[in-house]
């Protein structure tokens, strides 16, 4: 097949992204896909449309591992002056000269569903869920609202829309709390507080990078996530950062981060979680693949956190992890997400 992969763009995850679309791209050109890797936002300028599949450079030259800091938006944003097409130059021809295009975007963007509904109305054919479940999975307030509808236990929660609301929220939820900007991703502005001080502080940051704020529960006990492919739960990953919580630094530094797969727990507990990731995928509307995340507090009373639509592919990442426990190497992981992908356009 002729593959396009889409990596980058504008999101604090454009480097984590970059990461996996180097994974993607070098996994399905072992099996023997001509594969282009795309940077969404920047694009290509020395390229031939018509003959690019034929192109044999490596074009995941230059990409290098995951930084301890997420990167400046602003500096990349810079780079492409006054144009203001979020697509790069030549990518959108190539994605119709394409077979198919493998999405390894993460963030705002990419797992929105915007860049899903461009593909729809230009007939592209792409992995993943499609423009309403991306979107609905990219808001964590969106999101809650779903788990409590159908049923699924989620930590308590409040949404702010102004640092006014901020005192209402502090008496709703009490301390220690967890403030997240909703609709990032990689833990980037997701804060834990254990006082009104660093509650308005914590608020403050994640104003700057969301239109509201999401107060939530905090929720001492062990973390776990479950994959999901083709609607079925993988073996669940116990994740135990080293120091802190699972923020950036620690999803992506190796070493950073004990990650025990499958998780040691007992029977029925995993069969419980790996119910509920299941039912969770299915209450958001999702296809494809994603990866649901749980705590687990010291009572064996499980909570539904989020869901992730475009699944890190990085060498740290987790999804990878649990398709390996099962048999499935990264390669092939890759292939069998585009095969459940193609179905949905039978």
């Amino acid at each position: 097949m002729n593959i396009a992969v889409l990596a980058g763009g504008d999101s604090t995850e454009r480097d984590v992204s970059l990461v996996s679309g180097k994974e993607v791209y070098e996994a399905l050109k072992s099996k023997g896909h001509n594969v282009v890797l795309l940077d969404v936002y920047l694009g290509v300028d020395d390229v031939d449309v018509e003959h690019v599949f034929e192109d044999k450079r490596d074009w995941s030259e230059g990409i290098s591992k995951i930084g301890e800091e997420n990167p400046d938006i602003n500096a990349i944003r810079a780079l492409k002056g006054n144009d203001k097409d979020f697509f790069g130059k030549n990518v959108k021809e190539i994605c119709l000269k394409a077979d198919f295009v493998f999405l390894a975007l993460h963030g705002a963007k990419g797992e929105d569903g915007r860049i899903q509904a461009s593909l729809d109305l230009c007939k592209v054919k792409y992995s993943g869920t499609d423009y309403l479940s991306s979107a609905i999975c990219m808001d964590k307030s969106v999101t809650k609202d779903f788990l409590i509808m159908n049923g699924i236990s989620t930590p308590k929660a409040f949404s702010i829309y102004s640092k006014e609301q901020a005192e209402e929220g502090f008496e709703k939820i009490g301390f220690p709390m967890v403030v997240k900007a909703p609709n990032g991703g990689s833990s980037v502005g997701v804060f834990i507080v254990d006082n009104k001080d660093e509650a308005k502080e914590a608020v403050e940051k994640c104003f700057k990078l969301d239109n509201h704020v999401l107060l939530e529960q905090f929720v001492n006990g062990r973390e776990f996530t479950c994959g999901i492919l083709d609607g079925k739960a993988l073996p669940l990953v116990e994740i135990e950062p080293l120091e802190g919580f699972y923020d950036y630094k620690n999803k992506y530094q190796a070493g950073s981060t004990k990650e025990t797969c499958p998780a040691n727990l007992e029977e029925d507990i995993t069969k419980r979680i790996q119910e509920n990731a299941e039912k969770a995928f299915r209450a958001l509307h999702l296809k494809g693949y994603a990866r649901i995340d749980f705590l687990l507090d010291e009572n064996g009373q499980e909570y539904c956190l989020e869901a992730n639509t475009i699944p890190g592919m990085t060498p740290t990442s987790l999804l990878p992890q649990e398709a390996l426990a099962i048999g499935i190497d990264f390669p092939a992981l890759c292939e069998k997400i585009i095969e459940i992908a193609l179905k949905k356009y039978e």
